[in-house]
């Protein structure tokens, strides 16, 4: 069942709601050109990009979904080590949509939790990820490893980093 919300802040996109393993994703698809995934942030859901998408449907396919646990996705039950919902296996299942989706390789922008999964996509998937932009205030510079700034292929925003030794 379609997302109402989606219907009305995406009007010319595609609602979708696919099945990864145990979850279902959900989400949206539009415009046309490059592959583009949008990932949200805490407590958020793909509607946080509803005034950029159109815009960037431009020139680009852009993709916004819901994180497994989030808005229209499906939650898989809790397991004491939490593993269900690591950035690990939210990537992983990112990663599966844009394949089933047809794209086996993308750009990626993504926004505070969605940037935590992105930047696990990128050392697990690097294959996958053409570009990527994070921005997340709580990431540290020790993030930025060799494997993710080769190429400058990747624009970390950290808005209000404050540097702790001084």
């Amino acid at each position: 069942m379609q997302n109402d919300a989606s219907a009305l802040l995406f009007p010319n996109f595609e609602w979708f709601r696919l099945k990864v393993d145990e979850v279902e994703i959900a989400g949206v698809r539009g415009g046309s050109g490059p592959p583009l995934l949008l990932l949200h942030g805490f407590p958020q859901s793909h509607l946080i990009w509803h005034k950029v998408a159109p815009a960037l449907a431009d020139r680009f396919t852009v993709i916004a979904t819901d994180l497994r646990g989030y808005g229209s996705s499906s939650a898989p039950p809790a397991s004491p080590g939490h593993e269900a919902y690591s950035k690990r296996e939210m990537a992983r299942d990112q990663v599966e949509v844009m394949r089933q989706l047809g794209f086996s390789r993308f750009a990626l922008c993504a926004h505070d939790r969605g940037a935590r999964v992105a930047h696990r996509l990128c050392i697990d998937h690097p294959e996958a990820v053409s570009r990527a932009m994070l921005h997340e205030k709580g990431l540290i510079p020790e993030a930025l490893t060799p494997e993710l700034t080769a190429g400058a292929r990747f624009l970390y925003a950290l808005p209000n980093f404050q540097n702790p030794t001084g």
